[in-house]
């Protein structure tokens, strides 16, 4: 069994109107519990946990002090292309977007590196876009080569790829995967995937588990917040959470929450989600599941993050670039989508500390695995 085999027998619509029938009484019977299931988080991101807000808060606050103690581990994005052969219709990368395309040389990566060791990063993220001949498996390995000896580190979102190729990279130094699914809405998934091999939603749906039959250290999960019911996409990546944990016992997981941010020709957001529903779901999953990593990126306001971080956060970018050779190549490509908090690395370990946190680089070694 996979994951599209429990997948199959959920229905969208009833799977939303379950949440947004869900009442008060649902909400703080799921508060009171010990440990929370999946009807349970149901209730914790329905509409009527809102009035529950401060007490999901606290919670979620001490559930994750209690795990992860007041740090936060500190990770930047290192773009390594743009070019991509899908048609996304929320991606400044999107084959149909005219912007000059571009792909890092070893020398240029190298400079990027240099900047990124500077501000103190021991923990590095591998993006491109979809573009399997330019930037393929061949191209990810020489990477890995690479920069394996400057961190500890290296995680990857690039597209999806075979469980063989996979084992392949993993060797090389590839510690954690992140392929988020964007929307579970299989329907709408098409509309907004019309061109390139993005627009397979099984083969995208089951990467994950192609990545724990590799015995991945780690991979990461998540929708793009905006395309669809933002409740309702999140109640399928818990569900898919709940699956993999279950099976894949010895990989260990995070979620991201990346809310749709304007590009150049780019779609508006279908659904908004404001600053509190956002807080809502970082508590709702904090409370459902104790031992997940929580991350936000850059995509988010000074004031959001500033505040947030205490609610159920364990990792956080900082300083990012989304264009490849943004850090030193000066290549001058189109980045993927815009920046909200523009803090450097440095104030944003300023802003950690005064809140009484500390930073962590680092947060493993292969000698102690």
């Amino acid at each position: 069994m996979t994951f599209a085999d429990i997948f199959e027998q959920q229905k969208w619509e009833q799977v939303k109107q379950s949440i947004y029938a869900k009442t008060g009484a649902d909400v703080e019977r799921a508060l009171a519990k010990s440990s929370r299931d999946l009807e349970d988080f149901k209730a914790l991101i329905s509409p009527a946990a809102m009035l529950y807000l401060e007490q999901m808060a606290q919670l979620s606050q001490q559930l994750t002090q209690k795990r992860f103690g007041k740090t936060l581990q500190m990770y930047i994005p290192l773009y390594l292309s743009n070019e991509c052969q899908n048609i996304c219709t929320y991606c400044g990368f999107s084959l149909d977007n005219p912007m000059p395309r571009t792909t890092l040389t070893d020398e240029q990566i190298l400079e990027e590196v240099k900047v990124i060791k500077s501000y103190g990063y021991d923990h590095v993220l591998l993006v491109t876009g979809e573009a399997n001949k330019t930037v393929g498996v061949p191209y990810f390995k020489n990477v890995l080569k690479l920069i394996r000896p400057h961190f500890s580190h290296i995680s990857m979102e690039v597209q999806p790829l075979d469980q063989h190729e996979y084992e392949e990279l993993i060797p090389l130094g590839l510690n954690t995967v992140l392929v988020y699914q964007e929307t579970y809405h299989q329907e709408d998934y098409k509309k907004h995937h019309p061109k390139g091999k993005k627009s397979n939603f099984q083969y995208r749906l089951d990467t994950p588990d192609r990545l724990g039959q590799a015995n991945i250290y780690k991979m990461g999960l998540g929708v793009l917040i905006g395309l669809e019911d933002w409740r309702t996409d999140s109640f399928f990546t818990a569900l898919h959470l709940s699956y993999l944990e279950k099976k894949y016992w010895k990989t260990k997981y995070s979620i991201s929450f990346p809310r749709l941010r304007p590009f150049s020709g780019g779609l508006p957001p279908k659904v908004e989600m404001n600053d509190r529903e956002l807080v809502q779901l970082i508590c709702a999953y904090r409370i459902f599941n104790e031992e997940v990593e929580l991350s936000l990126s850059t995509r988010e306001s000074q004031t959001f993050r500033n505040n947030v971080i205490r609610l159920g956060i364990t990792s956080i970018s900082a300083g990012s670039k989304t264009d490849p050779g943004g850090y030193a190549s000066n290549v001058n490509a189109l980045e993927q989508f815009e920046i909200s908090d523009e803090r450097t690395p440095a104030e944003i370990i300023s802003m950690i500390r005064t809140q009484g946190y500390e930073a962590v680089w680092k947060d493993w070694d292969n000698v102690l695995s």
